[in-house]
C-alpha cells in the first residue's frame, strides 16, 4: 500500500472544511437574510476553519519566555502589500481590548470581510510567497495550491452583508474549535438516532482529546520557561555573589581613608576656628578704639554747635536793634553803611559755617549708624561659626556611629555568606531577599557618605562666602564715598548749565523784539506803497535836477527813481537805508514814501 503524506492529508480536509463552511454560509445568509451580526453559528464556524488554514504549517518562533505561533505575523504583511489595508491594521492596534496577537489576527478578518476584501488581501499574501516564507514551512496549506483555491472560495462571500461588533468582545480568550455535527448532518440519516449518538459521542471524545492536548502543551511550555528563568537566575545569583565580595573589600578600604580624611579634617577645623577666634577679637578692639574717638569728636561737634546757635541769636537781636535805630536816627545812616556792610559779611560768613558743622553732623550720624551695622554683622558671623562648629562636632560622632554601624554590617554579612553557601540549592528564594536588604543596606552607607562630604564642602564655602562678604562691604562703602564727590561736581554743572539756559533765553527775547520792530516797519512800508500807486514816473529827459538838493545831475550825482512816488534823488541825498529780510544787504529808501529805490542807468524807465 502506498503511504500517503500527512500534510497533504491535512491540506485536502482543511479545504473540504473551508468548502463545507462557506457554502453553508451562503447558503444560510441567503435564506435567512444577507446581513449577518457576529453571533450568527454559521459565521463563528467560518471563522474557526480560517483560523485553522491560516495557522496550518505556521513556524514556531521562540520568543524570551516561550514558543509563539500567531496568525498576525503573515496579516501584518498585507498592508505593506496592499496600501487599502492599512486602515484595517491602524484600527486592530488601536482597540483597546485586545492584548494577544491572535485577538489582533481574529479582529483583522473580521474588519475584512465587513469590506468585503478577504479575498484581496489573502491573495497578496499567497502571491509574495518568498516573503511567506519566512513564517510557514513549505507543506503548509497557503503555500500550496489549496490556499489559492480557498482564495477563489472567498469571492464568492462578497454577496454576503456583514454586521459585526468588534470593540465588545473578547477575542483573545475565545476558543477555535470546529463543531464537525454541523456539516456530518444530511437528509438520509434523520431517523437514525443511535447513529447519532455515536458521532456525538466521538465528537466529545476528540474534543476532549483536543483540550487536554492544548493543556499539555500550554504545560509544556510553562516548564520550558520556568527551567530558563531558574537557569538564569542562578548564573545571575552566582555573579552578584562575587560582585558583593568585591563590594565589601572596597567598602573597607573606603572606610580606612575616610577614617584618615576624617581625622585631617577635624585638624584643619581646630585651628581654622582658633585663627577665626583670634580676628574676631582684634577686630572688637579696634572697633572699641575707633568708637570712643568717634564719641569725643561727636561731643566737641555739639559743643561748637551751641555756641554758634547763641552767637547767631546774639547777631540777629544786634540786627532787630540796627533796624530800629536806622528808622529813628536817618541822619547817621552813611556813617553806619560801612558797619554794616562789614556785619552783613561776617553774617554769611558764619552761615557758611553753619552748614559746613550740618554736613559735619550728618556724616558723623552716618558713620555711627555704619559702624553700628558692622559691629551686629560681625556678631552675627560670630554665631553663626559657633552653630557651624557645633554641628560639625555632631556629624563627626554621628559618622563614627555609622562607621561602627557598617563595620557589624560586614561581620554579619560575612558569616551570612557563609550560610548561604552551605543552604544555597535549597533555600535560593531566601538567599535573594537577603541579598536586597543587603544592597538596600550598602546603598545607606553610600548616601550617607555622599552627605557627610556634601556637609564638608558647604561648610567651606560658607566661609568663603562670609570672607566675600566683608570685602564687598568694604567696596560699597568705598563706592558711595565716590558717589557723593561725583554727586556735589553733577551739582555745580546743574548750576552752570542753568546759567547758561537763561542766558540763551534772554538773546531769545531780545532777537524777538528786533524781529516785531522790523515787521512793523515792513507794514508802515507796505502802507505808503498802496496810497502811492496812482502816479506816474517822471521822463529821464525831464528830471535835470534833484527835488531836495536842487543840483543837477552828473556822472558823481546819479540818478534814483522811487517805485511808488516817482521822485527823483541824487544818490546824495537819498542816503537812507533800511535793513529787510528778503534782502542781504541795507536797501536805500525813499524820505517820502519810504519805498525801495531804483538806480537809473538809462533814459527808459525800469
Amino acid at each position: 500500500l502506498a503511504v500517503k503524506d500527512p500534510t497533504a492529508v491535512e491540506r485536502a480536509n482543511l479545504l473540504n472544511m473551508a468548502k463545507l463552511s462557506i457554502k453553508g454560509l451562503i447558503e444560510s445568509a441567503l435564506s435567512f437574510g444577507r446581513t449577518l451580526d457576529s453571533d450568527y453559528p454559521p459565521l463563528q464556524q467560518f471563522f474557526v476553519v480560517m483560523e485553522h488554514c491560516l495557522k496550518h504549517g505556521l513556524k514556531v518562533r521562540k520568543s524570551f519566555l516561550s514558543y509563539n505561533k500567531t496568525i498576525w505575523g503573515p496579516l501584518e504583511l498585507v498592508e505593506k502589500l496592499y496600501p487599502e489595508a492599512e486602515e484595517i491594521a491602524a484600527s486592530v492596534r488601536d482597540l483597546p481590548g485586545l492584548k494577544t496577537p491572535l485577538g489582533r489576527a481574529r479582529a483583522w478578518l473580521r474588519l475584512a470581510l465587513m469590506q468585503k476584501k478577504m479575498a484581496d488581501y489573502l491573495r497578496c499574501l499567497i502571491i509574495q510567497r518568498d516573503l511567506l516564507s519566512e513564517f510557514y514551512e513549505y507543506h503548509a496549506l497557503m503555500m500550496e495550491e489549496e490556499g489559492a483555491v480557498i482564495v477563489g472560495l472567498l469571492v464568492g462571500l462578497n454577496v454576503i452583508d456583514a454586521n459585526l461588533c468588534v470593540k465588545g468582545e473578547d477575542l483573545d480568550s475565545q476558543v477555535g474549535v470546529i463543531d464537525f455535527s454541523v456539516y456530518l448532518k444530511s437528509d438520509d440519516d434523520v431517523g437514525g438516532k443511535e447513529r447519532n449518538v455515536q458521532i456525538a459521542a466521538i465528537l466529545d471524545q476528540k474534543n476532549y482529546v483536543e483540550e487536554l492536548n492544548r493543556q499539555l502543551n500550554s504545560t509544556v511550555s510553562s516548564l520550558h520557561a520556568r527551567v530558563d528563568s531558574l537557569e538564569k537566575s542562578n548564573t545571575k545569583l552566582i555573579e552578584e555573589l562575587a560582585i558583593a565580595k568585591n563590594n565589601i573589600i572596597k567598602l573597607q578600604e573606603e572606610n580606612h581613608q575616610l577614617r584618615s580624611e576624617n581625622t585631617l579634617i577635624l585638624m584643619k577645623t581646630q585651628h581654622h576656628l582658633e585663627a577665626t577666634k583670634v580676628d574676631v577679637e582684634a577686630e572688637l578692639q579696634t572697633y572699641k578704639h575707633s568708637r570712643q574717638g568717634l564719641d569725643e569728636m561727636y561731643t566737641e561737634a555739639r559743643r561748637q554747635l551751641r555756641e554758634e546757635a547763641q552767637l547767631r541769636q546774639d547777631m540777629e537781636n544786634e540786627l532787630v536793634v540796627q533796624v530800629s535805630m536806622k528808622h529813628e536816627i536817618e541822619l547817621a545812616m552813611k556813617l553806619l553803611e560801612k558797619d554794616i556792610h562789614e556785619k552783613q559779611d561776617t553774617l554769611i560768613g558764619l552761615r557758611q559755617q553753619l552748614d559746613e558743622v550740618k554736613a559735619i553732623n550728618v556724616e558723623m550720624y552716618q558713620k555711627l549708624q555704619v559702624s553700628e551695622d558692622a559691629m551686629k554683622e560681625k556678631n552675627e558671623i560670630i554665631s553663626r561659626l559657633e552653630d557651624k562648629t557645633n554641628q560639625i562636632n555632631a556629624t563627626m560622632k554621628q559618622l563614627e556611629q555609622r562607621l561602627q554601624q557598617a563595620e557589624k554590617a560586614q561581620m554579619d554579612a560575612e558569616a551570612e555568606d557563609e550560610k548561604l553557601k552551605q543552604e544555597y540549592v535549597n533555600k535560593s528564594e531566601s538567599l535573594q531577599n537577603e541579598f536586597s536588604q543587603k544592597e538596600k543596606q550598602l546603598l545607606q552607607l553610600e548616601t550617607d557618605l555622599k552627605i557627610e562630604k556634601e556637609w564638608r564642602q558647604t561648610l567651606e564655602d560658607d566661609l568663603q562666602k562670609e570672607k566675600e562678604t566683608v570685602s564687598h562691604l568694604r567696596a560699597e562703602t568705598q563706592e558711595i564715598v565716590n558717589l557723593k564727590k561725583e554727586f556735589l561736581k553733577l551739582q555745580e554743572k546743574n548750576k552752570q548749565l542753568k546759567s547758561i539756559c537763561e542766558d540763551q533765553e534772554a538773546a531769545l527775547q531780545e532777537l524777538a523784539s528786533k524781529l516785531s520792530e522790523s515787521k512793523l516797519k515792513i507794514e508802515d512800508i507796505k502802507e505808503a506803497n498802496k496810497a502811492l500807486q496812482g502816479q506816474v514816473w517822471l521822463k529821464d529827459k525831464e528830471a535835470t535836477h534833484c527835488k531836495l538838493c536842487e543840483k543837477e545831475f552828473s556822472l558823481s550825482k546819479r540818478k534814483h527813481h522811487c517805485r511808488n512816488c516817482g521822485e527823483i534823488f541824487c544818490n546824495a541825498c537819498s542816503d537812507n537805508e533800511l535793513p529787510l529780510p528778503s534782502s542781504p544787504k541795507p536797501v536805500r529808501v525813499c524820505d517820502s514814501c519810504h519805498a525801495m529805490l531804483i538806480q537809473r542807468c538809462s533814459s527808459t524807465v525800469p
